[in-house]
């Protein structure tokens, strides 16, 4: 089974988390700090890191900053009451998820469950298909429901970064950054929900009970179903208009 580390100080949370994850079968390390979370991360080699904003020497944001410059490794964040605002930056700096406290072993463990599915499982084929969607990332075109469909650039960018990620949270101002560059300011954020309605609406999407893109609110938006990879199929329409 996999190796996890758990990153908190408070005593009860790491006794509770480590509990509940070793009768899942795995082995978990615990840090009580960010230097020590950041050491260990280095000589241990995790395969996840669960791991809480508030600790006492540095900042949780500045140990995912420091762990990010070297390792893709999965970071699950725990947050509380009223860190909306440092959530984002965390995921902003390359979080891959995050649970609000207080909240149930189960929850945490059905993430894991995921954070890992996802970490194990890059696509080897340039075709992605799911739910009838088939989108070929070499030759850049889409099929829905065995009909071309026509993408404008930014859509395109949008779709791509979606199925290339499926089930992590990509945050307004990442999405943003990897589209229109790191310049451009919060007034970009609704540009970037109008050309998430547009695909949505190429897409058959609804919002309200999402087939593909779930809006996670006030943050960003995350691709729903499971991806797999299918050998190329031909027919497609070119993205571009």
């Amino acid at each position: 089974m996999a190796r996890l580390m758990v990153v908190d100080d408070e005593a009860q949370i790491v006794m509770a988390l480590t509990r509940g994850l070793e009768r899942e079968g795995y082995d978990v390390d615990v840090s009580r700090n960010g230097l020590d979370a950041v050491s260990l991360a280095a000589s241990g080699a995790p395969d996840l890191i669960v791991l809480d904003l508030n600790l006492p020497d540095i900042d949780g944001i500045e140990v995912l900053r420091r762990i990010r410059s070297w390792s893709a490794v999965p970071v699950l964040i725990l947050s509380g009451d009223g860190e909306e605002e440092r959530k984002i930056a965390a995921l902003d700096e390359g979080a891959d998820d995050y649970l609000e406290k207080p909240f149930s072993l189960g929850e945490l463990r059905a993430r894991v469950r995921a954070l890992l599915r996802r970490a194990g499982a890059a696509p080897d084929s340039a075709v992605i298909s799911t739910d009838g969607l088939d989108v070929d990332l070499a030759m850049k075109t889409v099929e829905l429901d065995g009909a071309a469909m026509r993408l404008t650039p930014t859509e395109w960018r949008l779709l791509e970064l979606f199925v290339s990620q499926p089930g992590k949270l990509l945050t307004h101002q990442w999405l943003i950054a990897r589209i229109w560059g790191a310049g451009h300011g919060d007034e970009t954020v609704q540009t970037l929900r109008a050309h998430l309605r547009s695909l949505r609406a190429k897409l058959g999407d609804d919002s309200k009970e999402p087939r593909f893109i779930r809006t996670e609110t006030r943050i960003g938006y995350r691709w729903v179903p499971p991806v797999a990879t299918n050998a190329p199929a031909g027919g497609a329409s070119n993205h571009g208009g």
